[in-house]
């Protein structure tokens, strides 16, 4: 009986406990933004919160993308995305997603549609500074901020980079909040999502450009280094999926290009080993001859594999 009841009185204390604790807030700056043009969406987060890209970010490509934080509800992202898809806009998806949210107060979360319409919300107890600012193709959003100017030079980040692609615009309005101060609290993760039709690896999938940085001492500074190659695959994943849907004319400026931007990339001798694959099956042998070469230069462990691939057939003979 004795046993029984110091059992009983440890599981009610450590169930208190559990109660009283609170949880990690995933305090952070973000935005959400569309490229209508590009067929693209996405959302950059930055925070003191350890993988911060497991929390807030969604998109979802020919819909639009959401960001949600501030003792994030995360059934805002899927539930967001799901009342887009149906025809809501942003406001009210923002309406519908805190109406019946007891914890909306504490909620912060930015939406963005594929055609650029957009809308934030703070709730009154999100911790200071908080607060957000949207325009056509964009909202930014954070809590716990070193100040206002956070996002507005976010804001001005995003809009003064217009031409770029979307993947680079998102990450400079980051850059851009993180100059100003960013989470009061200091630096720990990143992430950057980009979501376009059959944007991924052999355009199975819509996640164009997908990034993080978990944890990391400067982890903007490291996410500039990923995006630089991520960028590249972006390219590269393009020219592959024509490729392998036999639109040799389309896959070659695609993978061109990927391999002109990959020239300072570890990513460069497979980037011209598949340069090498594109060209062959666009009737340009000798330059494909000549990818090939300097890709096995580069990387010659790749040489086994040049020996058997019956895309290089033709080559061999």
């Amino acid at each position: 009986m004795r046993i029984t009841k110091i059992i009983a009185t440890a599981l009610a204390c450590a169930a208190a406990g559990a109660t009283q604790a609170a949880p990690p807030r995933p305090a952070t700056f973000s935005i959400v933004a569309a490229d209508p043009e590009a067929g693209e969406v996405g959302v950059a987060v930055a925070s003191r919160f350890f993988s911060v890209g497991s929390v807030v970010p969604f998109a979802k490509a020919g819909v639009g993308a959401v960001a949600t934080q501030s003792f994030a509800n995360t059934s805002y992202g899927p539930r967001g995305l799901d009342l887009l898809e149906r025809g809501a806009t942003p406001e009210e998806v923002v309406r519908m997603l805190t109406r019946a949210d007891d914890g909306r107060d504490q909620r912060q979360v930015g939406v963005v549609a594929a055609d650029g319409t957009s809308a934030t919300y703070s709730g009154p107890k999100c911790n200071a500074w908080a607060g957000g600012r949207s325009g056509p193709g964009y909202a930014v959003q954070g809590n716990i901020l070193t100040g206002e100017d956070v996002v507005a030079a976010m804001e001005r980040g995003f809009l003064e980079s217009k031409g770029k692609p979307l993947a680079e615009r998102l990450y400079a309005a980051i850059v851009a909040g993180d100059a100003k101060g960013g989470d009061s609290r200091g630096r720990q993760s990143m992430a950057l999502l980009v979501a376009r039709a059959k944007g991924g690896y052999g355009g199975f999938t819509d996640r164009a450009v997908d990034l993080r940085v978990d944890d990391h001492p400067d982890p903007i500074v490291e996410m500039g280094r990923l995006l630089s190659i991520g960028l590249v695959n972006d390219y590269w994943n393009r020219g592959w999926t024509a490729f392998t849907e036999k639109r040799y004319a389309d896959a070659l400026p695609w993978q061109e290009r990927a391999a002109s931007m990959a020239e300072k990339q570890p990513v460069l001798p497979e980037v011209l080993y598949d340069l090498a694959v594109i060209r062959l099956a666009a009737g340009k042998p000798e330059e494909a001859k000549a990818a090939l070469a300097r890709a096995l230069a580069l990387n010659p462990k790749l040489k086994q594999q040049a020996d058997k691939d019956p895309d290089l057939e033709k080559l061999r003979r």
